[in-house]
């Protein structure tokens, strides 16, 4: 083979390897999910199906990548309708229970939200995807800095996460037009009934072996009114919280 041919033979073979690459065959790997459609199924089947009407909601929860929030050997699973470990013997909720405290929280754009337990950070992304100022507190230390980390990586670097026991909530960035609690405590902390507003509601489950879901709202003369939800099964909120009687 003189010099010509073997120039036009290696001339062939980048071509046809350029060919490939345009082509979409290095562009992927063929066994990676589509994240998407699996997020617009899961709003359509989890959360619309079952009650779920708040656009607000329902589009945060089409946008947030859950699976970006979610521990690798559990990731395939991020979609489906149950919690997920995500370490710390803590779990990330079920989808349909995100979407219902998040609706239940009736917050609007611009509203300030505290919320105690940040988790793997996926109720807070929720809630800043809805144009809400979210400030969450978490106390385990490495939940909340992983958590502050991947919320940061898929774009909600503006939510405030901070490591502490939320019992006592953040007195520096009261009051609050909402709160939301991940965890169960055996009662509702009396600090954050003080550091919300008016007319404010706290989502919370609420029990030590039985829970439920309740909703607290705000009266004028400082109190709160309770409204049941539906019974729930969370871990329970520690630290402080677990001296109440």
């Amino acid at each position: 083979m003189n010099a010509f041919a073997r120039w036009e033979l290696q001339l062939g073979v980048i071509f046809s390897l350029l060919a490939l690459c345009f082509s979409g065959v290095f562009a992927a790997e063929p066994n990676t999910p589509d994240w998407k459609e699996l997020r617009m199924d899961m709003v359509k089947k989890q959360i619309q199906r079952r009650g779920i009407k708040d656009p607000a909601v329902l589009e945060a929860m089409r946008v947030v990548k859950r699976h970006e929030l979610v521990p690798a050997p559990y990731r395939k699973n991020a979609y489906e309708d149950h919690p997920l470990p995500i370490g710390e013997n803590q779990t990330i909720s079920q989808p349909y229970i995100v979407g219902l405290m998040s609706e239940l929280l009736q917050a609007d754009p611009g509203d300030k939200i505290l919320e105690i337990g940040t988790g793997s950070g996926y109720q807070a992304a929720v809630l800043a995807e809805m144009g809400l100022h979210v400030f969450s507190i978490e106390i385990i230390e490495s939940l909340a800095k992983r958590a502050e980390k991947d919320l940061a990586r898929i774009g909600y670097p503006d939510v405030s996460v901070k490591w502490g026991d939320g019992y006592q909530g953040w007195p520096e960035e009261a009051p609050f037009d909402g709160i939301i609690i991940t965890a169960a405590p055996p009662q509702l902390p009396k600090p954050l009934i003080e550091q919300l507003k008016v007319g404010g509601r706290i989502v919370v489950p609420v029990g030590r072996g039985n829970q439920e879901l309740n909703v607290y709202t705000k009266k004028k003369n400082g109190k709160v009114s309770k409204k049941r939800i539906i019974p729930v099964r969370f871990v329970p909120m520690t630290g402080r919280a677990q001296e109440d009687p």
